[in-house]
């Protein structure tokens, strides 16, 4: 027969055994943890310098030899972008700039037809390689669409550029400084060639403005 004083010190053992396991599982589970890594965020800023510069190219209907050009100009642009992985992303610039319009070949003599303000957002899907350490190099294609506004005729008494799709092409690269900061290189070509009416000497006059932009830039990153 089992002593009743035998009994209480089993239970009491085993009790002071379970509490003693289940704090060296704590220790073990504490001691063994990684680190919780914060997950980047998706978002992603630039700022950049930005060339804009065009094809010298286009035509008045109907005059034989007519050609235009385009004045180039330097911008400051602002970009958003969104990873959906690490590879994969979208990219939409946003940014303003003006031209101003030249007659050439055949209509050389009209100098300065006018000016134009134009707001291209171009919204490009990008493909980051993530094999070179803090050199990022990324491909991307899209589309722009283009709005031409406060216009205006020097030598011709009007101008009106029409807002026009294009297609766009994309290469660059980021150089990571750290986990947020980078340095930014980035070309794109856009496929750009808006129709156009103009008032000249009292007649009316159309065509085609094959502007084509290259639009080069390098600025900084930041990623959130």
């Amino acid at each position: 027969m089992i002593s009743s004083n035998i009994v209480p010190a089993i239970v009491t053992a085993a009790a002071l055994a379970t509490a003693c396991t289940a704090q060296a599982a704590d220790l073990a589970g504490a001691q063994g943890e990684a680190p919780a890594v914060t997950s980047q965020s998706p978002w992603q800023i630039r700022l950049r310098a930005l060339g804009v510069i065009t094809r010298d190219s286009g035509r008045v209907d109907g005059l034989a030899g007519s050609d235009l050009s385009y004045s180039n100009t330097v911008i400051p642009e602002f970009d958003i972008s969104y990873f959906f992985n690490d590879n994969i992303a979208a990219e939409l610039i946003l940014g303003t700039t003006y031209a101003k319009v030249y007659g050439s070949g055949a209509i050389t003599g009209l100098g300065e037809i006018g000016k134009t303000w134009l707001l291209p957002p171009t919204l490009t899907l990008q493909y980051h390689f993530t094999d070179f350490g803090a050199f990022r190099p990324y491909v991307g294609a899209g589309v722009n669409y283009t709005i031409f506004y406060d216009q205006s005729g020097k030598n011709a008494r009007s101008l009106d550029v029409k807002n026009a799709f294009g297609v766009a092409l994309q290469a660059g690269f980021d150089y990571m400084l750290d986990e947020h900061w980078g340095l930014n290189v980035d070309a794109k070509k856009i496929f750009l060639r808006p129709d156009f009416d103009a008032s000249v000497g009292g007649a009316h006059v159309s065509g085609k403005a094959n502007l084509d932009p290259w639009l080069i830039g390098a600025g900084v990153t930041y990623r959130f």
